[in-house]
């Protein structure tokens, strides 16, 4: 039996990278997963990768309060509660302060902060005493990398969520926490830098970024999303877990 067994959770962009190597691990330890994205390619393509009776695909993007709201009613519908929130999308980019635009902006705020808020928000009326909300923070917001202050200001005000969260949901037994994953080799990395080619180089410095010598893998941020979610982390409350090969530790 695992961890999870008949337990009910929701992975905000689980179709891909950390989402989707977190939901296979949730649904492995016996978890039903509803997992929502807007790629519905992605999304079919994850359902068989989890396994079709362990999870519940629902299309659809964090900032648009209906399709949140399609998602919970989905929950709601199989009459269990809600025991796990990993409210995991997110939006990256590269831009200076210079050349940030309104429209960048509204992108990655919207998704990161906003659309945070708006995951963990709605699921409140569905969250069953001692459920567990993980954030997806980053090490962007301790390392004030050039370029990318957009979204480790997100990141950090992700961040303070899990504080304020942790705080206010602590009388329901609902405990809050987050996570900050370092260089984590995910498709996301082609997209961000524009390519495989860029891809490649960027991955080999990232490589050099971290104490131990290497990116990190989606699995292995999953396993710590799993201890999170489990009982096993029941004394933490409004952490933040470094998942990050020692960037920031080292």
């Amino acid at each position: 039996m695992g961890q999870l067994e008949g337990k009910t959770a929701v992975i905000t962009g689980g179709h891909t990278g950390i989402g989707l190597a977190s939901a296979v691990r949730l649904a492995a330890e016996g978890a039903h997963v509803f997992i929502i994205g807007r790629r519905e390619p992605e999304l079919a393509a994850a359902v068989g990768t989890i396994g079709a009776a362990s999870v519940t695909a629902v299309p659809g993007d964090i900032t648009d309060p209906a399709d949140l709201d399609r998602l919970y009613a989905a929950v709601r519908a199989r009459g269990r509660g809600l025991d796990v929130v990993f409210a995991n999308s997110a939006a990256a980019l590269f831009a200076t302060l210079e050349d940030t635009t309104e429209e960048q902006i509204d992108r990655v705020l919207g998704v990161n902060v906003r659309g945070t808020l708006l995951t963990v928000q709605k699921a409140l009326p569905l969250l069953n005493d001692g459920a567990s909300v993980i954030l997806n923070a980053s090490t962007a917001a301790d390392n004030g990398t050039e370029a990318f202050g957009l979204y480790a200001a997100s990141k950090a005000a992700v961040r303070s969520f899990a504080r304020t969260w942790a705080n206010e949901l602590k009388s329901r037994g609902v405990r809050v926490n987050a996570i900050s994953p370092g260089p984590i080799d995910t498709t996301g990395i082609t997209e961000l830098f524009g390519g495989e080619e860029n891809a490649a180089v960027a991955r080999a410095h990232l490589a050099t970024d971290t104490a131990i010598g290497r990116m990190g893998h989606p699995e292995e941020v999953a396993g710590v999303v799993a201890f999170l979610a489990s009982e096993q982390s029941s004394f933490m409350l409004g952490a933040n877990v470094y998942v990050d090969g020692g960037e920031n530790q080292i």
